[in-house]
């Protein structure tokens, strides 16, 4: 999604299309994003992660990247978010890890996967550098 301030500030060519908007609170005006927005967001993401100098991993919420994007929640588009992690998949160097999870970002099952990836990477990292 992305994040503008109260309705007012979202721009004339975002208000005047056919876009999905969620008023979180009156500082806070949030857009769904669309397959093509997610596909340029991935490609950003995966050349970030070939370029990083230490581990780096993907970890992939199937069942929605927010709270809003879960099952049967406003954001839900489970297409438009397959394309920015197919764009991922595609574009990553060999060894990157790319994990899906059958779960939303926000179930304590992907909390738990996510500090499980983490622990990996910092031992991982350890071991690169030489440190214990």
């Amino acid at each position: 999604m992305a994040n503008f301030g109260a309705p007012s500030s979202v721009p004339a060519k975002y208000r005047e299309s056919k876009r999905l908007f969620y008023e979180w609170n009156p500082s806070v005006t949030l857009m769904r994003t669309n397959a093509e927005e997610n596909r340029q967001m991935g490609e950003i993401f995966a050349r970030k992660a070939n370029a990083a100098k230490g581990p780096v991993a993907f970890l992939i919420p199937l069942r929605g990247v927010s709270m809003l994007d879960g099952d049967d929640q406003p954001f839900c588009d489970r297409a438009a978010d397959q394309a920015m992690f197919d764009v991922i998949r595609q574009n990553l160097r060999p060894g990157i890890p790319f994990v899906e999870v059958d779960r939303n970002i926000n179930d304590p099952e992907f909390a738990a996967k996510a500090v499980e990836s983490i622990i990996q990477l910092i031992q991982q990292a350890k071991r690169t550098d030489g440190t214990h």
